[in-house]
């Protein structure tokens, strides 16, 4: 029985994944952690929670080893956006975390996940299907700290034998909780905004192409990488993956298949607008389908109508198909 902590549990990608991993290994089996603690927040309510400063390794050690833990999801992180707007605090946030977690995970011989992005590509990295191994150049301090994360699992896994793995996510569009400062999160403002106001201004702007992906091919993804046979397993950290590539005006017509009266305008940021023009329009999966057999469930329609059904439940506006 697997028995899993996660760091950044209240984050957009915890939110979801500690809800799946209660499911399959059982409530008491799946330890959330995070450095807030809001007492109405599921994964606070339903299962065991610490309160958690990633840069304190004692206190991460002490927490693993309390609930005697064989596997560390490691999400604490500065975002893009956010991260540009202080860089200091991203690369020590994000380095320093991840160090921490990776000396846990080597001194109490855990498997180890923690995720990268696309973000780890620059503006010298091809545009359109983006190798698996190709130049990685990133402008921004959160690719930065991405590729140099990838590198240090990389370390650990041939220095030490820690089992690392990772992902390099697209976008993520999740219902479960609010965007949390990345470029990507226009394609989850959107559909708040459609249901809310029927209209939305795009910070993105017309044309820019990112890969995306809806949240349960996301989970489903650190699920079977989490299981996939290590002896399969050539790359580690990490595998490029994406279900799809769109930009603002095709989420907009996605959207007003199912609202006519929907409309959009842009208002665009020209911080991350940058970063997106930094990224790749659109990544090559197939080390990660053909390693661990990764297949993507949602398109941008069969995405769009669920997000539009599920956060009409929960911001209870009233919303019929069109």
């Amino acid at each position: 029985m697997k028995k899993i902590m996660i760091t950044g549990s209240l984050g957009q990608i915890g939110s979801d994944l500690i809800k799946r991993l209660r499911q399959d290994y059982g409530v008491q089996n799946v330890i959330a952690t995070d450095i807030r603690d809001p007492k109405d927040h599921p994964a606070v309510k339903e299962g065991n929670f610490e309160i958690l400063d990633v840069m304190n390794r004692d206190k991460m050690f002490e927490i693993a080893k309390k609930h005697n833990v064989d596997t560390l999801v490691h999400f604490a992180a500065l975002l893009s956006a956010t991260a540009e707007k202080n860089p200091q605090f991203g690369w020590d946030l994000n380095m320093s975390g991840l160090m921490n977690a990776l000396e846990v995970a080597r001194e109490l011989n855990l498997k180890f996940f923690t995720p990268s992005s696309i973000a780890a590509f620059g503006p010298n990295s091809p545009k359109d299907n983006t190798p698996q191994d190709t130049v990685q150049r990133p402008t921004t301090m959160y690719g930065v700290t991405k590729v140099a994360g990838e590198l240090l699992c990389d370390y650990y896994f041939l220095k030490y034998k820690v089992d690392t793995r990772g992902v390099r996510f697209p976008g993520l569009i999740s219902y479960a909780a609010e965007p949390g400062g990345g470029t990507t999160d226009y394609a989850v403002d959107i559909y708040y905004e459609a249901l809310k106001n029927k209209k939305y201004a795009s910070y993105i702007g017309k044309g820019t192409y990112m890969d995306m992906m809806y949240m349960p091919d996301a989970i489903d993804s650190i699920v079977n990488l989490l299981n996939a046979d290590p002896a399969k397993l050539v790359h580690r950290n990490a595998f490029n993956i994406t279900a799809m590539s769109f930009d603002p005006e095709q989420i907009a017509a996605s959207i007003k298949k199912f609202m006519p009266e929907f409309t959009m305008s842009y208002n665009v940021d020209p911080v991350r607008q940058s970063i997106a023009d930094s990224w790749p329009n659109s990544i090559d999966a197939s080390a990660a389908k053909k390693e661990w057999g990764f297949a993507p469930k949602y398109d941008l329609d069969k995405m769009t109508l669920d997000m539009l059904q599920k956060l009409s439940v929960k911001l209870n506006i009233p919303f019929k198909a069109k």
